[in-house]
């Protein structure tokens, strides 16, 4: 690979700069197939990353302090072949999307993954995001199910973009970790997984099924793939009719209910638990 090039100084007057910032705007986004990744915690997790068209990071805008806090960040991006730049509290400022930067911002490459490569690889636990709308929600459900071990998620086409600086910040590294798709409508999500032997559950509040009476029954031991809607109006009675079984998570105190990251991650560690218990989908050799 031969001695990586030294970090370039960069002034906040740089095209380099002003290309970086446009990419807070999803068209921007969408045309450049570039997005974000702000703090030491998704940079890390981003130099680590390669995808089908090499190293994911490609760019990496560095305060002195941050560097000098973060050494082992910098030079393994460099020796990636990102292209690391000096940058200064101002520079900083223009191409963060936070009130407080925290010295590191990475230009990526888009790393979503089709969804027919999902499908091949047989997933046992999946998240789909239906109808959510706010970032900061679906980066969380997607950093529940990276914790919960799940094999993927999927953004549906009515969901928000997966690369808004708010959805990247909330999963706190974790998009970095499984495979996600996007933009596959909820119809199609929905077959496609239940052709691939998942069992399709619906996370409603006014569900018919109980999800403490679902796991005493047995039935959560095989291949599921939850369906989360909305944060206000939860999931229209059309994506409903698709699920084989639409569950609530009992509310056992007197709370109204549970916020869509809460009930994400109950729903997704009940799967995951039950799978790994004896009998369970995980607990299968693979043939």
């Amino acid at each position: 690979m031969g001695t990586p090039a030294p970090a370039e100084p960069i002034s906040p007057r740089s095209p380099r700069v002003a290309a970086a910032k446009r990419l807070a705007r999803r068209n921007f986004r969408t045309k450049e197939r570039r997005f974000l990744a702000e703090g030491p915690q998704a940079v890390r997790e981003a130099v680590g990353h390669r995808g089908p068209g090499g190293p994911t990071l490609t760019e990496l805008f560095a305060t002195a302090e941050a560097a000098e806090r973060h050494p082992e960040i910098v030079a393994e991006a460099r020796a990636s072949g990102a292209r690391v730049h000096h940058a200064s509290d101002e520079v900083l400022a223009e191409v963060s999307q936070t009130v407080t930067p925290q010295g590191l911002v990475g230009v990526c490459r888009f790393l979503d993954s089709p969804f027919e490569e999902i499908l091949r690889a047989r997933p046992r636990l999946v998240a789909v995001l239906a109808h959510v709308r706010d970032p900061g929600n679906a980066g969380t459900v997607l950093r529940c199910a990276d914790a919960a071990g799940a094999d993927a998620v999927i953004l549906t086409d009515a969901s928000v973009d997966l690369y808004n600086p708010k959805s990247v910040r909330a999963s706190v590294g974790s998009l970095f970790h499984l495979p996600v798709a996007v933009g596959v409508p909820v119809e199609q999500a929905v077959s496609g997984l239940r052709a691939a032997g998942v069992r399709i559950l619906a996370a409603d509040g006014a569900g018919e099924h109980d999800l403490d009476a679902e796991l005493d029954a047995g039935t959560m031991g095989g291949p599921s793939a939850w369906v989360f809607g909305n944060e206000a109006w939860g999931l229209p009675e059309e994506t409903r009719a698709l699920a084989d079984a639409v569950v609530r998570v009992p509310i056992h105190g007197k709370a109204e209910s549970l916020n869509l990251a809460t009930a994400a991650a109950v729903c997704l560690y009940a799967s995951a638990r039950a799978q790994r218990a004896s009998g369970g989908c995980r607990s299968v050799t693979p043939s």
